[in-house]
């Protein structure tokens, strides 16, 4: 019911999988849509599917607070509350501590925290979070992890990279359902020594998957992949690895050749509500003066929804009216390029010419396009 499988692996690092969970099969590389709250914004679960997507991104961390993940497990599981029938992975929040710092505060023992939505306190540990997504039931839960900020000082990511370890022990000792895989996240930070250290701490601990951690939160771009693959390539062959909050096409490709299996990203999505859409001549931002009488669909190559029947012309004109159909339409074409260019980037994999798909990604003509990745 859980497993993972290389099905082909490249010249280097890049390889071919099939993740089983037991809501589905997942063919990796592959990039999950972010529904943090239990929904891809703008869309239904049929429209999701529509796009080619097999898996998404949930996040405990958000649903804990709200409705309750013992609500939603009283309801039949998250599945079966947000209408979802294919695999779903519930991340932790330990970037969402991260980034609600201010409200925070991180112990060996757990999180206290002060909740965005009311004020009102809590705490959070290691062992909450893997009860929590086990209520949910999730195909794939992560640990709860300390995520220091980019650039921080080196005592405090030492620090950080070492509580994660413990409480990746205490999450494996917590967990209890057999039909949900559970991910370690590496931490370290920039350093090769720490993340070195987190690895092994890690796979000593035997998970089912690990996810790159820490990263795209801050730190210069140019080592983001570096270490990525790097870190990558102290993962056990056998089993999935995940960056979390790789943004754009370049990003996806430049990871999927260091041999990275999953991916999540809100850019897709957010960009789509902002109006700016991926394209295979570059990204266009529909409301710019030159669409008005445009008649051209925003991909000639793309097969989805709303490059079948709507101009450029159309969609800039749902924008500028604030017509919700506008960010239904948009998201509906960057989903489905973001899963185009997952199967793309499985088949170069496959024909050994991922070296020179890479090089076709990231050219042509952009407008105004936000170079940033994006952690969910």
């Amino acid at each position: 019911m859980i497993g993972f499988r290389v099905l082909q692996e490249a010249a280097g690092p890049a390889r071919l999988g099939r993740l089983t969970l037991p809501h589905g099969e997942v063919s990796t590389p592959a990039f999950m849509p972010v529904a943090t709250h239990g929904s891809v914004k703008g869309l239904t679960p049929p429209q999701v599917r529509e796009t080619g997507t097999e898996m998404i991104l949930g996040n405990a961390y958000h649903l804990w607070l709200r409705p309750g993940c013992g609500s939603i497990a009283a309801l039949g599981g998250l599945h079966r509350f947000m209408g979802w029938d294919g695999p779903i992975l519930t991340d932790s929040g330990g970037y969402q501590i991260f980034s609600l710092a201010p409200l925070a505060r991180v112990t060996d023992d757990g999180v206290s925290f002060r909740s965005y939505l009311d004020g009102s306190t809590h705490f959070l540990t290691p062992e909450d979070m893997i009860q929590a997504q086990e209520q949910l039931g999730s195909d794939v839960a992560m640990m709860l992890d300390d995520c220091p900020a980019g650039g921080a000082a080196a005592a405090v990511v030492e620090a950080a990279t070492e509580r994660t370890a413990r409480w990746a022990a205490r999450a494996v000792a917590t967990r209890r359902r057999a039909d949900q895989a559970v991910f370690g996240i590496v931490q370290g930070g920039t350093d090769p020594a720490l993340r070195a250290a987190s690895a092994r701490a890690l796979v000593t601990l035997d998970f089912d998957g690990y996810a790159i951690g820490g990263l795209s939160v801050g730190e210069p771009r140019a080592e983001t992949a570096v270490v990525a693959a790097a870190t990558a390539s102290l993962l056990p062959r056998d089993r999935p690895r995940y960056f979390m909050g790789a943004g754009t096409p370049a990003d996806l490709v430049a990871l999927a050749a260091a041999g990275i299996d999953l991916f999540d990203c809100v850019l897709p999505t957010r960009h789509a509500r902002n109006g700016t859409l991926f394209t295979s001549e570059g990204t266009l931002v529909i409301r710019n003066a030159r669409h008005t009488a445009d008649p051209r669909p925003l991909d000639p190559n793309c097969a989805c929804l709303t490059c079948g029947r709507f101009s450029r012309a159309y969609l800039r004109h749902l924008v500028l009216a604030r017509e919700p159909l506008a960010v239904t339409l948009n998201t509906i074409h960057n989903v489905t390029y973001y899963q185009r260019l997952m199967r793309d980037i499985r088949a170069a994999i496959a024909s050994g010419t991922l070296a020179a798909f890479a090089a076709t990604i990231g050219g042509g003509a952009r407008e105004n396009e936000e170079e940033a990745s994006c952690p969910a």
